[in-house]
């Protein structure tokens, strides 16, 4: 059952005050995470180690009060190491699943690109539907689900770039950077002592999540900003430094996004602005540009960038 966005709006904002005790001077990229957890995604994290990346996971799973797992996902990672196996207990003798680390609320992906294609796409179907099927049988995932993965994107050796149909399954994608120097020198104080993420508490639960979703899901989005989303898909179709442009699971993507955001602020209805907001996060990882643009260092984003500068605005 919805509840009203002022009051949705408190939730969110409980939940990154109290992350940002732990990730400070990110307001922004928690904002970003909140987005994807409200409008039911997933999140891949690109940036150097050392910045953050798994403590904003921890963060939030103890904010919300869920359970945080962690897969650090090396070459020799196998499928059933994620999603879990069946083994035959001898007592009832027949075979009983075991969850795997994915049975979580908050699964942590480490270093997604150093797993094998196979270990990779072993998280498609719980990321999509929410299910792990193992043995023909379907085990359900705690709601809410979310995963975070991360990458490095300075290593290039024993790594496996996670294909197009991969990167389109997950909601958003953006990094952390480096803090600023007052920000740092809190960060360090902080941490002096005890890790400040072993202090949190919940702010909220599960269910409360679920009521701020079904109120995004119901964030009213005019005409005329379903035909701005539409308009900025189709120029990524058109452009001539892309090869591939954003499919409909990109403009479904930033629609819910846009709602999530407008949820965020307090508002009842999406804006013009909230999609050019979260459009370079939503969109860009769905891009591939053409090796000539490649060559000439332009990425996605720069590339939504440009785009969202020439697309006529909606009044």
């Amino acid at each position: 059952m919805p509840i009203p966005v002022s009051e949705a709006a408190a939730i969110a904002g409980r939940i990154a005050a109290n992350v940002e005790r732990v990730i400070i001077g990110k307001r922004e990229a928690i904002d970003r995470v909140l987005v994807a957890m409200i409008a039911g995604g997933h999140v891949l994290l690109e940036d150097v180690p050392g910045v953050g990346k798994t403590m904003l996971a921890r963060s939030l799973a103890a904010s919300v009060g869920g359970q945080f797992r962690r897969i650090q996902f090396t070459p020799d990672l196998l499928p059933s190491d994620v999603t879990g196996v069946s083994i035959f207990d001898q007592k009832q003798a027949e075979f009983v699943f075991r969850p795997g680390p994915v049975f979580a609320n908050i699964t942590l992906a480490d270093e997604i690109n150093r797993a094998s294609p196979r270990t990779q796409s072993s998280l498609l179907e719980a990321m999509e539907e929410g299910q792990v099927t193992a043995d023909g049988v379907t085990h359900q995932l705690p709601a809410p689900f979310m995963v975070i993965a991360t990458e490095n994107p300075i290593e290039y050796e024993g790594v496996y770039p996670l294909p197009e149909s991969q990167l389109d399954r997950f909601l958003l994608r953006f990094s952390l950077g480096y803090p600023e120097r007052e920000q740092e020198m809190q960060i360090v104080r902080a941490q002096l002592v005890e890790h400040p993420v072993v202090a949190l508490e919940p702010v909220t639960d599960a269910s409360e999540i679920a009521r701020v979703q079904e109120t995004a899901a119901h964030c009213h989005v005019a005409e005329d900003v379903y035909g701005y989303v539409l308009d900025l898909v189709e120029a990524t179709r058109q452009s001539d430094d892309l090869h591939l442009g954003a499919g409909p699971r990109g403009t479904l993507a930033l629609v819910r996004c846009a709602q999530a955001l407008a949820t965020l602020d307090g508002r009842e209805f999406v804006g013009p602005d909230d999609v050019k907001t979260i459009a370079p996060s939503a969109l860009a990882h769905r891009l591939l540009p053409r090796p000539e643009a490649r060559v000439s260092g332009v990425t996605g984003a720069e590339i939504v960038e440009q785009l969202l500068q020439t697309i006529p605005v909606p009044a």
